[in-house]
């Protein structure tokens, strides 16, 4: 593994000159280990018993290195460089469609407004069963197959033959490829008459402008206050983040700083005009916010602009640099650590080692992080103070002004059972075929589905027979043999005490312990099952899926807020100007004309 780790330096000699030239003062004993390396890998050239394949050598080689640094320097090989920065770049070439694979066909479940396939006449529903002849159903059908087949470069052209309803007839379309965009927003709408709801999946290329258009469209509709949407947001570019965040700070303000050992970190203000500095501001966060979600939110908290509400997020404040070498592979390099205005460092602690690091959020969720506030403590030196006298605190990832908790009522292994079997999926997908027309004139508009659609008792009932011919077990998962196993281990000297020499076996303790201990775990796991409240969520689960049918993911995803707590009190606490008034937060924003409108308010 030495061999291995010392070959991996060699490859970033030509990447790393310039910065090094920049830095005149690297690391002490970079200069000998470099001359060490290059007799290395000549060596291994030149002698080598072997001949030698230096691509998987290399990578495996880099990689292990790697792991010796930080949580987030990361080695991307060639051929996966492509698809891990499309959702940052924003776009990618194919037909425009998205898919999902049941019971190994192609289904169609959206067709991109103004791309290829809707151009020449596919529609929701669908189902691709040739790619160029080629049969495209049966168990060589993934999704990596797909995307190798229908994706390709702009201008190129496949041809598709589909299955449409009821109709025997295989229906054909030969499309044009183009550039598709991947949206980073994809679900922005007014929640009431005043109140407007945007949900940033990432911060990519294009996301600066997707923001703008959103807020400008429901300002048109009658937007005075804005729930900006990070939870699940694992970041993307720092540059998309000052630029989101310089839409609601007014005047040069600080938006984030880094630094590192050499002191070559930069800070970054807020510089334009932004579209929405006056109004009321919430932005909601989870465990799973991460990078320039964090960044962004802990801005809005910093300057007093806006409320953040949810759970404490990841705590990702490393700033990584790509570095693309002759092969197009890259390593994505930490150059620098994050730290909001007020001096928080974003990045939690990762001094114990990877493996710890990233069990942390099952760490918080054993101290009870994720279901009480009061389980988190941060010492004074953690505490920092906001322009407006609020206490914020560091220490790894932005604590949200008001917390709540993960409801864990909607947790059941028979619901990811069911998920996880694609149930949902293949159900709606023959209901769609045999209903989508008379459904389509019932509810001609998504606000009439999601107030009059009903999940009827016999319509769940007809799901969960199909649920159970599609091998989702009636009973709780319990493996005995597992269970037997861990009572064992978990029981070990009681047990020996029971078979020494000079007595008798102590059966009926015996049994009696194991009887407890299974009947124990059993119950656990029937909890865990939650039979008594997974109903719902299997409704609620099977109106989503029949509305991303009928009018996309966009709007479909609005019936899970119905039911989220988190959005819910960010309502709440919208209505409640005492709330922001006790958070020293201008309803008005932080500009001398919303301080004025919001003292004019209190008088009335």
């Amino acid at each position: 593994m030495k061999r291995k780790i010392l070959c991996t330096f060699f490859l970033y000699l030509g990447c790393i000159t310039a910065i090094l030239a920049q830095n005149p003062n690297p690391n002490k004993n970079y200069q000998p280990n470099k001359t060490k390396m290059d007799q290395l890998i000549n060596s291994i050239n030149l002698m080598y018993v072997d001949s030698v394949d230096f691509d998987p050598l290399m990578d495996k080689a880099i990689v292990a290195m790697l792991k010796e640094l930080d949580p987030h320097t990361a080695y991307i090989p060639k051929k996966d460089v492509q698809a891990m920065n499309e959702p940052l770049i924003g776009s990618f070439d194919g037909i425009g469609v998205t898919f999902q694979l049941i019971k190994d066909t192609i289904n169609v479940m959206e067709v991109i407004v103004n791309g290829p396939s809707e151009k020449v006449g596919l529609l929701a529903g669908d189902k691709i069963v040739k790619v160029d002849d080629t049969l495209a159903c049966g168990e060589k059908i993934t999704n990596d197959w797909v995307r190798k087949h229908l994706r390709g470069t702009k201008g190129s052209k496949v041809k598709v033959s589909i299955k449409r309803g009821h109709n025997p007839e295989l229906i054909d379309f030969v499309i044009t490829r183009g550039a598709i965009p991947m949206y980073s927003i994809n679900v922005s709408f007014m929640a009431d008459e005043t109140i407007g709801y945007i949900k940033l999946e990432r911060f990519a290329a294009t996301s600066t402008n997707e923001l703008t258009s959103a807020i400008k469209k429901l300002k048109a509709e009658g937007m005075q206050d804005l729930i900006l949407d990070l939870r699940g947001n694992g970041g993307g570019y720092l540059n998309v983040a000052f630029e989101i965040c310089d839409q609601f700070i007014s005047g040069k303000k600080i938006i984030v700083y880094t630094d590192n050992f050499r002191k070559t970190g930069e800070k970054f203000y807020s510089e334009k005009e932004g579209l929405f500095e006056e109004g009321k501001l919430i932005v909601l966060v989870d465990e799973n916010s991460a990078s320039a979600s964090e960044i962004t939110s802990g801005c809005v908290q910093d300057w007093d602009r806006g409320l953040v509400i949810g759970r404490r997020t990841f705590g990702k404040g490393l700033v990584q640099k790509p570095l693309t070498f002759v092969d197009q592979s890259q390593v994505r390099l930490t150059i620098s650590h994050y730290y909001t205005p007020t001096g928080r460092c974003i990045q939690k602690p990762y001094n114990d080692g990877l493996d710890n690091y990233f069990k942390d959020l099952q760490k918080r969720a054993n101290r009870g992080e994720l279901y009480t506030a009061d389980s988190i403590r941060f010492p004074d030196s953690l505490k920092f103070k906001t322009p407006h006298g609020r206490t914020v605190y560091g220490g790894g990832g932005i604590m949200p002004d008001i917390f709540v908790p993960l409801d864990t009522t909607k947790y059941s292994t028979l619901y990811n059972e069911i998920v996880r079997k694609g149930v949902f999926g293949s159900f709606v997908a023959n209901y769609m075929d045999q209903n989508r027309e008379i459904l389509k004139k019932q509810y001609p508009a998504f606000e009439n589905f999601k107030d009059k659609y009903v999940i009827t008792d016999d319509f769940y009932k007809e799901f969960m027979e199909y649920a159970k011919k599609e091998g989702v077990s009636e009973s709780a998962s319990f493996k005995f043999s597992n269970y037997a196993n861990a009572f064992v281990k978990e029981n070990t000297a009681k047990l020996d005490s029971l078979f020494t020499s000079s007595q008798n076996i102590d059966m009926q303790t015996l049994d009696t312990m194991f009887v407890n201990y299974v009947n124990k775990n059993y119950a656990e796991a029937m909890r865990l099952r939650n039979e008594e409240h997974v109903g719902e969520y299997i409704r609620e689960y099977l109106k989503y899926e029949i509305a991303r049918s009928l009018y996309g993911f966009g709007d479909a995803y609005r019936i899970f807020l119905d039911n989220d707590d988190t959005y819910q009190k960010a309502l709440e606490v919208m209505h409640n100007k005492k709330i922001f008034k006790k958070f020293k937060v201008y309803s008005g924003g932080n500009t001398e004309k919303g301080k004025n409108k919001d003292k004019e308010d209190d008088k009335e």
